[in-house]
């Protein structure tokens, strides 16, 4: 398995009077993303920037390959409700890692 680098970015229900936590289905969204943790697929996550932009969060994500990838963010509340999109996947050498 290889680890990819994952940055999420605003999608176009995405409510820019609120907040990360007040976006319409949070608890769906922070559910999905605890399971993903807890089976250790993503390895590192959270927001990136100060919200002013189009970039959500950068994740480290375990899996075969992007499509896998893909496949997985494809199932999340957010990415289903045009919350929130995959903007960029790409490949992780990680040379620092305490797995």
């Amino acid at each position: 398995m290889a680890v990819f680098a994952v940055t999420t970015a605003k999608g176009p229900r995405w409510e820019y009077t609120r907040g990360i936590r007040e976006q319409p289905e949070w608890d769906q969204h922070s559910d999905f993303a605890d399971d993903l943790f807890d089976r250790d697929v993503i390895i590192l996550g959270g927001p990136i920037g100060d919200g002013g932009g189009e970039d959500v969060g950068l994740l480290a994500v375990v899996a075969a390959d992007e499509d896998e990838v893909r496949s997985i963010f494809a199932t999340d509340p957010w990415a289903l409700n045009g919350v929130l999109r995959i903007k960029e996947v790409r490949p992780w050498t990680l040379w620092l890692d305490r797995r």
